[in-house]
């Protein structure tokens, strides 16, 4: 599996590859929008656990794929992992005060960011964008680090823990395709269109993904920092937006129990293929 992966990264390029990674977490977030076509509400209680799922493997996927490489591309240096986790927790703590966006399950008057006259179809989509940039771009950044390995075993080495993370990116993004599409659907929002907002929200990660493993691949001395900035990034929306969407309901036990068996997910896929 290994030399075919390096196979094509030599016949494609890493930001090809990245391209081709983040449009499969694009289509996972689109075949969770899908189920609108089968049901019109999910149980809350599956929902709940399924956030759970996301959280886990976005923790997880935060230090195995992208701040233990940044702190092992530093020569052990604790100094460029922490700037680069600050700063991208301050990057969607600022970007979270402006745009404009709606929490699943929240009434408009609690929308956050800049006032606005925006649909809460908009704001829905907005929300789960929010989350999309931080997982499109750590998988760009992972890809893009392919190119800056010391030898064919190395590359193939960072290759694979990027396509672990791609992988594990992709499985949480079926449930925020999912919350996205079915409460436009529990209000009356046609099939169609409702499946149409919830894949758009997962847009973002192919544009997010190219742009990582460009910046990476022209600027080699960011590359530990924007490993630990994509993490910082993921660890806010984590923590400012999955673990209390997923705890509100009353399904709390459930929601935990989801994030413990996601972290899992993804520590068996980084470790496995990494």
């Amino acid at each position: 599996m290994e030399d075919t992966l390096l196979e094509c990264v030599e016949q494609y390029g890493v930001v090809q590859m990245a391209l081709v990674a983040t449009l499969f977490t694009w289509f996972v977030t689109a075949a969770g929008a899908a189920v609108v076509f089968f049901a019109k509400r999910v149980n809350q209680a599956i929902m709940d656990g399924m956030l759970g799922v996301a959280a886990g493997v976005m923790i997880a996927a935060s230090f195995w794929s992208l701040l233990a490489p940044a702190i092992e591309m530093s020569g052990g240096d604790w100094m460029p992992a922490t700037v680069g986790f600050l700063a991208g927790g301050l990057f969607l703590y600022v970007v979270d005060k402006i745009l404009p966006h709606l929490h699943p399950g929240l009434a408009m008057s609690e929308a956050e960011g800049i006032k606005t006259s925006w649909h809460r179809s908009v704001l829905l989509v907005s929300a789960i964008t929010l989350h999309n940039v931080p997982e499109g771009l750590a998988v760009g950044v992972a890809f893009g680090a392919v190119a800056h390995a010391a030898d064919p075993a190395a590359a193939g080495k960072i290759l694979l823990a990027a396509t672990a993370l791609a992988i594990g990116i992709g499985i949480q993004n079926f449930p925020e395709g999912m919350a996205v599409a079915m409460p436009l659907r529990r209000e009356g929002m046609g099939r169609l269109k409702s499946f149409m907002y919830g894949q758009a929200s997962g847009l973002v990660e192919p544009m997010a993904g190219v742009l990582g493993a460009w910046l990476v691949l022209t600027m080699t001395p960011l590359l530990p920092y924007a490993l630990a900035f994509a993490a910082g990034a993921m660890i806010f929306v984590v923590v400012e937006e999955l673990i209390p969407e997923s705890q509100r309901n009353g399904y709390s036990d459930f929601a935990t129990l989801g994030a413990m068996v996601g972290f899992s997910i993804m520590m068996i896929l980084d470790v496995a293929l990494g």
